[in-house]
């Protein structure tokens, strides 16, 4: 009668091991919750340096490029598609910003600096873009020229 299902309880050891999958898986929702709030917390203008070569930015072709451009004097001239804007101030600079981004999914704004205005005129610039909603500020800059 081995077959018929009626087999003696067998009586188990316990079991001395630690269960660690549900440890794991805290393990990993904290390590989630750390990689999204990391870059939060760090401070200033995200700016990623040119080097002496790059690749061209890839835009898309439906929708209109923003540029904001600082000449040596330090105004500010605003370029969307092709049409150029007269000198502005940083606040209407801010302002016009913030109300094209939104109205567009893609917060990406394009900065071209001239070399010889001051860093920290760039900087203050980028840092009123990403207040009036630029995901993305990218720095424009030229080839370097070939040495005959």
């Amino acid at each position: 009668m081995k077959g018929m299902g009626l087999m003696p309880q067998q009586k188990r050891k316990p079991m001395s091991e630690i269960n660690v999958v549900p440890y794991i898986d805290v393990m990993l929702v904290l390590l989630i919750i750390f990689m999204v709030t990391a870059p939060m917390l760090t401070q200033g203008v995200k700016v990623d340096l040119p080097q002496t070569t790059s690749d061209p930015i890839q835009q898309d072709k439906d929708v209109e490029s923003i540029t904001v451009s600082v000449d040596a004097n330090g105004a500010y001239y605003m370029d969307i598609g092709d049409r150029s804007s007269d000198p502005m101030t940083l606040a209407e600079v801010r302002e016009q910003v913030a109300n094209i981004l939104s109205q567009r999914a893609n917060g990406e704004v394009l900065v071209r600096g001239d070399e010889f205005v001051e860093y920290g005129v760039v900087v203050r610039l980028m840092a009123e873009l990403q207040a009036a909603g630029a995901t993305g500020v990218g720095l424009i800059t030229d080839a370097p020229q070939e040495r005959p």
